[in-house]
């Protein structure tokens, strides 16, 4: 077996690293999670962490921008996928009952975000970027559904794709402590919206 390179032995050791910090930021929170533990966690020494995230903030932030791009590209593919519009919906559907809420993934963007809102602005910017971007994707997703169906949206893309921002952040949170809350009301907005018939 032929040996890495240096760049491929540290992208390596950069990816064995994220892993094991999205399994214990996931997992433990972000203040329970501390740099040495994930080192040890990977097994590297707490040199190797910093060789390739400066801080813990850094670290988490990439975390919770790669968990944040798969699920963007999973609403993608459910929208953009094949079958009907309603097969699609159930696809969106069936990601939001699956996703939105989920412990894990909602506690931590909910800690890291009070955490850099509170210590440093300039991480705060980094967040709220990140949000933006989160926000500009639905945005996109909107326009071409528009498009594809020869609609006109009654609000500016923008604000709807903020607007369904910020009720799956809070459908997220409340659902984190009552699992027992559905999400259908953000489908049935998108169904609404899009003008998509047999409304409930």
């Amino acid at each position: 077996m032929a040996r890495l390179t240096r760049a491929e032995s540290q992208a390596r050791t950069r990816e064995l690293l994220l892993a094991t910090a999205r399994r214990l930021f996931l997992r433990d929170g972000y203040h329970a999670t501390t740099l040495g533990k994930v080192a040890e966690a990977a097994g590297f020494s707490k040199g190797a962490v910093y060789s390739n995230f400066a801080t813990k903030d850094e670290l988490c932030h990439a975390v919770i921008e790669a968990v944040r791009a798969e699920h963007v590209q999973r609403i993608f593919e459910a929208f953009r996928g094949g079958g009907s519009d309603e097969e699609r919906l159930a696809a969106f559907t069936a990601w939001s009952e699956r996703t939105i809420g989920d412990p894990g993934w909602t506690l931590l963007e909910a800690e890291f975000a009070i955490h850099a809102a509170r210590r440093d602005p300039a991480l705060r910017d980094r967040v709220a970027d990140g949000g933006r971007a989160w926000s500009n994707a639905l945005r996109l997703l909107l326009e071409e559904e528009a498009r594809r169906r020869d609609l006109t949206l009654p609000l500016p893309a923008a604000d709807l794709a903020d607007a369904f921002l910020g009720l799956g952040i809070g459908l997220g949170l409340r659902r984190a402590i009552d699992p027992t809350l559905s999400t259908t009301a953000l489908p049935s907005l998108i169904r609404l919206v899009l003008n998509l018939s047999d409304c409930r």
